[in-house]
């Protein structure tokens, strides 16, 4: 057992404590920034296997925008974010499906086990290549969405805007 093993195991299970608490807390801020750390673990796990690309476009895309955009959008929305009584649901199922036995049977049955060299077979000049050729206009119409949902929530946040008009908020012009 070599040392990048033991990091593997050990970001391993960062990350999947933290996004077990990601899916049972009930505080969405606290459940945003149990994501940041499952995602910070993620991007170690792709350190650890030097994707160095892949950890960086990993801290800067998801930890440091759509994480980041999510606390924004519900706090500039005004969003509950104390604990819920809405989110009392039947808990069985998703501690069934979480339990994973289904998904490790199908990276078993998918991998056999094999090993994978290292490194990786993608440099990072085919992978921006790609990136900035094929994928340049679904990557530039995601983050239009983004912008669009962002506005969108500015719009709805905004007490004069979706509440209509209020009487007595202008001074009337007549002097009355």
């Amino acid at each position: 057992m070599t040392s990048a093993d033991v990091l593997l195991a050990a970001l391993g299970a960062v990350a999947l404590g933290a996004g077990l608490l990601v899916v049972t807390t009930r505080h969405v801020v606290r459940a945003g920034l149990w994501l940041v750390v499952t995602l910070g673990a993620v991007a170690g796990l792709y350190l650890v296997l030097s994707a160095e690309l892949l950890a960086w476009i990993q801290v800067l895309l998801y930890v440091g925008a759509v994480v980041v955009l999510l606390l924004f959008a519900v706090m500039l929305t005004r969003a509950p974010i104390g604990a819920s009584d809405d989110l009392d649901r039947v808990r069985w199922p998703g501690a069934l499906v979480g339990a994973g036995a289904g998904l490790v049977a199908l990276f078993a049955d998918a991998f056999h086990w094999s090993r994978v060299g290292l490194p990786a077979p993608g440099t990072a000049e085919a992978i921006g290549g790609a990136v900035f050729r094929t994928w340049v206009l679904p990557f530039e119409l995601v983050s239009v969405l983004l912008l669009a949902a962002l506005v969108g929530a500015i719009v709805v946040s905004r007490p004069d805007v979706s509440a209509g008009p209020r009487t007595g908020s202008r001074p009337d012009p007549r002097g009355r």
